[in-house]
């Protein structure tokens, strides 16, 4: 009989040691609708269509490089299944496609949709449903904003930090300049106006003589332009996405007006800007990068162009290798991919912003030497820092060092 109690306890013994072993794998990996054993699902919402258009090549080099990652073995084991939509750039149609991703395609986040204005319109509806809103492509200042909307984050430089430091060069160097403006009447474009005022401080009032702004559905802004040259101004600040901005540089080119001009950095790609524009008019335009041209000379034999020429080629081979916006997409893409890694087999929605809270020092590809992204739990901007470049021949020339932004949400 005493032995028929050794053999129950053993068995008691190895019923426990499974049970504790189940418990411990099923403690390891934790999932959220839209994350599983073998997949993740990403949802994105680009404008495919519609006025800012050329930002889609940043959708189509997401799908790409997630496509790499694939073909690689995906991240930890699991494949990454991504849905873009397209919105047309119109906020109502963004809280349309951010219903599906969430509610009907039930995706773990949405990664990267693109605009101030469609993200500001799911902004609430994100955040209500704690749902990540992740590295959003918006400079806007309030994506940095962890206490109110902890499931908001963007990822480059914010729009107000880099107005500032025009305005910063500004006074530096063209002290008693005549400042003409024109941005696009919503948050992006009043977020680059506020930054400017706020880097001019006082002398904003004096300094800025014409403000003008537009509307993405105005077929042309011809007739601001020529407002702007009417006030007499020597500076121009130009705060508009790609397709106006283009129209923009032709216009003062055909009317000959030769102001120094500031453009902001979402509209300095060579493809999506000035080829359109053309290069003859777009001499001495002054921007601001955190990326590396791929136009640029010298970065000819740079590991990180190497890496995304040999990326592409076997990806994404009709990319335009002279637009900026692929060499974004490239790099936010493995900024997720980091924030994956990093979530282990915890792939809840609150572990993927709490790994996207904890980048530190982090680097990707294709940032600028000096670059670095860096979070935490009370600083949701990935990216502050920037270096002036002007364009000189047929592509943009670094000058100045490495400035970081002082401003947060």
């Amino acid at each position: 009989m005493p032995s028929v109690h050794v053999r129950w306890g053993a068995f008691s013994a190895a019923l426990m040691l499974a049970a504790t072993l189940s418990t411990a794998a099923l403690a390891q990996k934790k999932y959220d609708v839209g994350a599983t054993d073998t997949e993740i699902k990403i949802g994105n919402i680009m404008p495919y269509s519609g006025p800012a258009s050329s930002y889609s090549v940043i959708g189509k080099t997401e799908a790409a490089y997630f496509n790499k990652i694939n073909a690689e073995g995906g991240i930890n084991g699991r494949k990454i299944n991504f849905i873009s939509y397209d919105d047309g750039y119109s906020p109502p149609k963004t809280v349309e496609q951010a219903r599906k991703l969430v509610e009907s395609d039930e995706v773990l986040f949405i990664f990267n949709s693109l605009g101030t204005p469609p993200n500001s319109a799911i902004h609430k509806y994100m955040n209500t449903k704690k749902v990540p809103q992740l590295f959003v492509a918006t400079g806007a200042t309030k994506w940095n904003d962890p206490r109110e909307f902890p499931w908001t984050m963007g990822w480059q430089p914010n729009y107000q930090s880099e107005a500032r430091i025009y305005a910063k060069y500004i006074l530096e160097n063209i002290p008693n300049a005549k400042i003409a403006v024109l941005y696009q009447n919503d948050d992006y474009g009043k977020d680059y106006l506020k930054g400017l005022k706020d880097g001019l401080g006082a002398k904003a009032t004096s300094m800025i003589v014409a403000e003008e702004s537009y509307e993405t559905t105005e077929p042309t802004i011809d007739s601001h332009i020529l407002k702007l040259k009417a006030s007499g101004a020597d500076v121009f600040f130009d705060a508009s996405i790609p397709k106006f901005a283009a129209q923009a540089i032709k216009k003062m080119a055909e009317i000959e007006w030769k102001p120094t001009h500031f453009l902001n950095n979402v509209s300095s790609s060579i493809g999506a800007t000035i080829k359109p524009a053309g290069i003859d008019a777009s001499q001495g335009i002054i921007s601001s990068y955190y990326l590396k041209d791929p136009t640029d000379p010298q970065w000819k034999n740079d590991a990180d162009l190497k890496a995304w020429n040999e990326f592409l080629d076997k990806y994404y081979p009709e990319a335009n290798r002279t637009d900026a916006n692929v060499m974004y997409g490239y790099a936010v893409s493995q900024s997720l991919v980091q924030v994956l890694k990093q979530c282990g087999d915890d792939l809840t929605r609150e572990n993927v912003m709490k790994q996207a809270a904890n980048l530190r020092n982090s680097r990707v590809a294709g940032l600028l030497p000096g670059v670095e992204i860096n979070t935490s739990p009370t600083d949701f901007a990935p990216i502050s820092q920037l270096q002036l470049v002007r364009f000189k021949g047929s592509s943009w020339e670094l000058f100045g060092k490495v400035i970081s932004g002082d401003v947060s949400g």
